[in-house]
């Protein structure tokens, strides 16, 4: 097995994490090494890598980058990220960061040059423009957002740029990039640009954030080693929200199938959804647990649902803000009420760890109505035994091939 399928990420937004500036006057300020203070509970919650957003110079909330090679201010330098990479290295926890590479922020420097040098400038490629009016040039965007300037991918200096970005930073010692919206990036970039990472660290792992499609498909013409899994986070809360199993048993055959060409990136939360205790109750959240912790797939933790955060997405300006939370500066600091759920996670990472076969495992029905749902998780000779009920409360068990209770919640 790689050592990737041993992982188990918490999954961090350190913007929020630490308490930046997002829309206010920015300031500077070593915010990073507040992360550090949680490394230690990372690891007793059983996590074992740190999967960060974004930490680059930026605009706003991180994804309107405006230097790939800068850490962003806010958090503090580039010793504060090699300081964090080493404490996460001491304590055995991988690091992965997140690449936002299909567009840039409106006021990176490549806009304005890009702009003053016209259409035969040196980096007139560099950027999606419409130049057909050359006195009002129309930048591309991404999904209508004017702040998120689209990177123009069939230029060699925007590939150049990607495989300088990613190496420089494996260099210095991470592990991998999870590429912020590598759906809307053509595949014939990401197959120029990740062989060419691969060359000095074949090591790396690369997941694309894919939101829908064929994700088998994608991650073979992108060379992807991973895609994330919406299509099993929606199943999982829709099936607990809507009481119909059926639906999450249909999302498990299709996981599946892709499970077959490729190891997907399994998820109930993350900075761009509403919280799984929001959406479906804190008792329908250990049951979602249950599922990501006993299905096929590399699994990630976002921080504070261990703790049955609350908060839900909304459509507007600073929308994001609730699920972007920060934290305490010490887990001392968490107040009492989240310690079950703690424990809860504990148990299933646990029984995850102890299990490393289930990162490959596939699953089958062998009871399956609205509200009851029993699967097996299976990989070669090795087996577990998955009953969720929610006919009347909430209730799930976990057993092994012998009959052995391993994990059991009633509510």
């Amino acid at each position: 097995m790689s050592w990737v399928e041993h992982c188990i990420w918490w999954h961090v937004y350190p913007l929020g994490f630490t308490g930046a500036p997002i829309r206010t006057e920015h300031d500077a300020a070593h915010r990073l090494r507040h992360l550090e203070a949680w490394l230690d509970y990372a690891v007793e919650l059983g996590t074992s890598g740190l999967l960060l957003g974004p930490v680059f110079a930026s605009e706003s909330h991180g994804y309107d980058t405006l230097d790939h090679f800068r850490i962003d201010p806010r958090l503090g330098d580039e010793a504060d990220l090699d300081h964090l990479v080493a404490a996460c290295r001491d304590r055995g926890l991988r690091v992965v960061l997140d690449g936002v590479f299909n567009h840039v922020g409106a006021g990176h420097p490549w806009v304005r040059e890009v702009l003053d040098g016209g259409p035969d400038g040196p980096l007139a490629d560099v950027l999606r423009v419409d130049w057909s009016d050359p006195a009002h040039p129309r930048l591309g965007d991404f999904e209508g957002h004017g702040s998120l300037v689209a990177l123009n991918h069939a230029s060699p200096q925007v590939v150049d740029l990607v495989v300088q970005v990613m190496t420089t930073w494996l260099d210095r010692g991470i592990d991998g990039w999870r590429l912020d919206a590598a759906y809307a990036v053509p595949t014939e970039f990401w197959a120029q640009v990740l062989p060419r990472v691969r060359e000095a660290h074949p090591d790396a792992w690369f997941v694309g954030e894919v939101i829908h499609g064929d994700y088998a498909a994608i991650a073979q013409a992108a060379t992807f080693d991973s895609v994330t899994q919406y299509e099993l986070w929606k199943a999982i809360w829709s099936s607990l929200v809507d009481g119909n199993f059926f639906e999450l048993d249909w999302a498990l055959q299709r996981h599946a199938e892709i499970l077959d060409s490729v190891l997907t990136s399994t998820f109930v939360g993350n900075h761009d959804v509403s919280r799984i205790a929001s959406t479906v109750g804190p008792e329908g959240a250990v049951l979602a647990l249950v599922v990501l912790m006993t299905v096929g797939g590399v699994p990630s933790v976002y921080y504070g649902d261990e703790q049955g955060y609350t908060g839900v997405k909304e459509e507007r300006l600073g929308g994001d803000d609730d699920v972007r939370p920060s934290m305490p500066g010490s887990p001392s600091d968490l107040a009492a009420w989240g310690a079950d759920t703690f424990r809860r996670h504990q148990e299933l990472i646990g029984l995850r760890r102890r299990h490393p076969w289930l990162v490959r495992a596939t699953t089958a029905a062998t009871s399956l109505t609205n509200t009851r749902y029993v699967y097996t998780a299976r990989a070669g000779d090795e087996a577990l035994h998955v009953e969720l009920d929610v006919t009347d409360g909430h209730r799930a068990v976990v057993r092994d091939d012998a009959g052995t209770v391993l994990f059991e919640y009633r509510a």
